[in-house]
């Protein structure tokens, strides 16, 4: 196991070093010069310089970089242009927000997901089992942008349940979000725990269970659904990365205060070092989580450590 977790560990420091040449060469990616983009047309030549200075793109390229990754080891992503505060105090104040959003939105996908997925299995071929899949071929489909919209147009404004923007409400203000985001998920998750678990039904201990008369109950939830939900651990955490880089158009849907709301912002403010070190944060967490899952699914299954 040791070995196994070192060799993840390794990876992930691989990928880690990919995406941080990346994220730097978004600012020298732009067709153009940089600093023109960043600026409003009606800024002076001295003001231009002084930016440059600012983000170093002044000196040689190499030494650019050796500069930029020298900050980022210390926890500094830079300085916003537009709000003039450190990049990694916006992140941080915004990141609980997306953080509640996406554990909600991951609980939600994981209870109804595999609920569902488990229904399926049991009444194989029959009306439950063709409603779920169709329900989870929608939840695949339709935008969360357009079900964002749906749900505020009829529980928020039609009927009045729920409120549709910000979170200045608690728990109420979570739940139309946090549903628009789990439905791919909770899709993607029922489909996979239906497979899984059909595949591990037809296995000869399942059939031995049965022949000992044990209930079908029992047969289900305690030998079967133990041994499928191994995949479906992946699968959840790899949608809980995705849930963190992804809610930028739900954020911006319900005017959600979380990290891609501030992207969405950055983006159009062209405050380029606030889009790097979100891009930069996001993807070493999706790298991180990834790595979680990765130990996580040797515990559960030894045999993976040797693959």
């Amino acid at each position: 196991m040791f070995a196994y977790i070192i060799r993840r560990l390794l990876l992930a420091l691989v990928v880690l070093f990919g995406v941080s040449v990346l994220v730097f060469s978004m600012l020298h990616l732009v067709p153009g010069d940089p600093v023109t983009v960043m600026l409003s047309e009606h800024a002076s030549q001295q003001d231009a310089e002084a930016l440059r200075r600012e983000l170093g793109l002044d000196q040689p390229l190499h030494v650019q970089y050796v500069r930029y990754m020298s900050r980022v080891l210390q926890g500094d992503l830079g300085r916003s242009i537009r709000l003039r505060r450190p990049v990694t105090t916006l992140i941080l104040d915004r990141f609980p927000n997306t953080l509640v959003l996406a554990v909600s939105s991951l609980v939600l996908a994981a209870l109804f997901g595999l609920t569902l997925g488990t229904l399926a299995a049991v009444y194989r071929e029959t009306p439950v089992d063709y409603l779920t899949m169709v329900g989870a071929l929608l939840g695949v489909s339709i935008p969360s942008f357009w079900l964002g919209l749906m749900l505020i147009l009829f529980f928020g404004l039609r009927l009045g349940w729920l409120p549709i923007a910000g979170n200045r409400e608690g728990l109420k203000s979570l739940v139309l979000p946090s549903v628009t985001l789990a439905a791919v998920s909770t899709a993607i998750v029922a489909r996979l725990s239906r497979s899984s678990l059909l595949e591990v039904m037809g296995e000869d201990y399942i059939r031995t269970a049965r022949a000992k008369g044990l209930p079908e109950r029992a047969v289900i939830l305690r030998h079967a659904l133990k041994n499928s939900i191994i995949p479906v651990i992946t699968v959840l955490g790899l949608q809980f990365g995705t849930l963190l880089g992804g809610a930028i158009i739900v954020e911006s849907v319900f005017v959600w205060p979380g990290v891609g709301r501030l992207a969405i912002e950055a983006i159009i403010a062209r405050d380029f070092p606030l889009v790097q070190g979100i891009t930069l944060f996001v993807a070493v967490g999706f790298v991180l989580v990834n790595l979680v899952v990765d130990i996580l699914y040797a515990y559960v299954d030894p045999r993976i450590r040797y693959g």
